[in-house]
């Protein structure tokens, strides 16, 4: 992922890469919003409202003028234009100079028919939804049922109107505008050659993993956290007569797997972060201020990537993490301070039981906020200062959180600490 560090002097235009319309304003606000959020919605339709009549290309416009438009900090933009990104929306590039210059590519949302039937996307628009809200959802885009079987199909042929000649045209070389979407990019560690080596030779044919189906493939395994050797089991079993994968198949039998490992539940992803309701109005530039933005502003999966120095977190530490948020129902922003918290005091391990008996701790006295977790944190402390974890180790008194401190609240940042917060939100811009 490039780091790069947007200035409101920066610069920026809109580009349109595809054909828009209003069926598309419906399908975002109602089967997009409930996964990326109003605020990046309004950006899309900010970055919409910025094309040219032509519905092209606008012109150059600084970063402050989007502020300005949207009433968002410019880390709420980037917040905000990465979920844009990840759901497939738009396309970000990058020129540097005196000021730096942004590209903004607009793709077209999914038709509400392409969304219902994603492998992933339904899935957690449901999730998202809930079954009753969903099911009024997939309702309101229905077709009516109209019984045609009295009438007669009397519609005019082209042949009947149109007559052919003998002219030719020369193909025109021109880039004519069409409906384009920008495909979801998923970055797994699922080993494909695995897969298909594990399928015997003469149960497979040169279509068995065609691109359709490796797509497929790798989007089950994030969207479930499936890793290789599992996968491997469940795409054997969807294989069907003709050395082809039933892709349907595939996806019960992926369900299936998750929710046998999960208490019969569907997946909700750690990659949301704190929701805008539940988060604190900081309104001072001291390090505990900027703490609980940090806290707020990451993903449970983004802050542990962080705490791996960049790396993906291990499949253990992700399905414990995605336990606290599904089981225990603590906000994201929660759980990073419990992530935290436990890594400091605990010689940098997360032990399952011990994450889960304060989880439970901090479930039953209702935390939403990260400032109520910070408190909390601080509070029990205190009381496991000569105590033993479940682990039988030691919880150590002397490398706690540094936002334990009293003082933290009239402190400033120093310089370098300035630094490295900054270089811990720009890593996931």
């Amino acid at each position: 992922m490039n780091k790069t560090t947007i200035l409101p002097a920066d610069t920026y235009n809109v580009v349109n890469k595809t054909i828009m319309n209003n069926t598309d304003r419906l399908v975002l606000t109602i089967l997009y919003q409930p996964l990326i959020g109003h605020s990046a919605l309004s950006l899309y339709f900010t970055f919409w409202s910025d094309l040219d009549c032509t519905g092209v290309m606008s012109i150059e416009f600084t970063h402050r003028h989007l502020m300005n438009v949207t009433g968002f900090k410019i880390e709420e933009i980037v917040e905000a234009r990465k979920k844009l990104e990840a759901i497939g929306l738009m396309k970000t590039a990058f020129k540097s100079g005196n000021t730096n210059n942004y590209v903004y590519q607009l793709y077209a949302p999914l038709s509400a028919s392409e969304v219902f039937t994603h492998p992933f996307l339904s899935v957690l628009l449901y999730n998202t939804l809930g079954s009753k809200e969903y099911k009024r959802v997939v309702e309101y885009f229905k077709m009516p049922d109209i019984n045609l079987s009295e009438f007669k199909d009397i519609t005019t042929a082209f042949s009947d109107v149109y007559k052919t000649g003998s002219i030719f045209l020369k193909e025109e070389e021109a880039d004519i505008r069409k409906r384009e979407n920008c495909d979801i990019e998923l970055k797994t560690d699922l080993d494909i050659d695995l897969i298909i080596n594990s399928i015997p030779k003469d149960l497979m044919t040169a279509k068995t993993f065609d691109q359709s189906t490796i797509k497929l493939i790798k989007g089950l395994s994030f969207l479930y956290n499936i890793e290789s050797i599992q996968m491997a089991g469940l795409v054997r079993n969807s294989l069907n007569e003709k050395g082809l994968i039933d892709k349907t198949k595939l996806q019960n039998n992926a369900r299936n797997f998750y929710q046998f490992e999960n208490n019969d539940q569907l997946p909700h992803l750690i990659y949301n972060n704190q929701p805008s309701k539940l988060r604190k109005n900081i309104k001072d530039d001291s390090k505990r201020s900027k703490t609980i933005y940090t806290f707020e502003t990451l993903s449970p999966y983004d802050f542990l990537r962080g705490k791996y120095n960049g790396s993906n977190p291990t499949t253990r530490d992700m399905k414990m993490v995605e336990g606290l948020l599904l089981n225990q129902e603590l906000p994201p922003g929660v759980v990073n301070v419990l992530i935290d918290y436990v890594l400091r005091i605990n010689d940098n391990k997360l032990n399952k039981n011990f994450v889960e008996t304060i989880a439970g701790h901090w479930k039953r006295l209702n935390i939403k906020t990260v400032e109520e977790a910070m408190k909390q944190a601080e509070k029990e402390h205190k009381g496991y200062k000569t105590k033993t974890s479940t682990s039988n180790k030691k919880i150590t008194t002397d490398d706690v959180p540094d936002w334990f401190d009293k003082k933290i609240d009239e402190d400033k940042l120093s310089v370098e600490e300035e630094e490295k917060m900054k270089a811990m939100l720009s890593e996931f811009s």
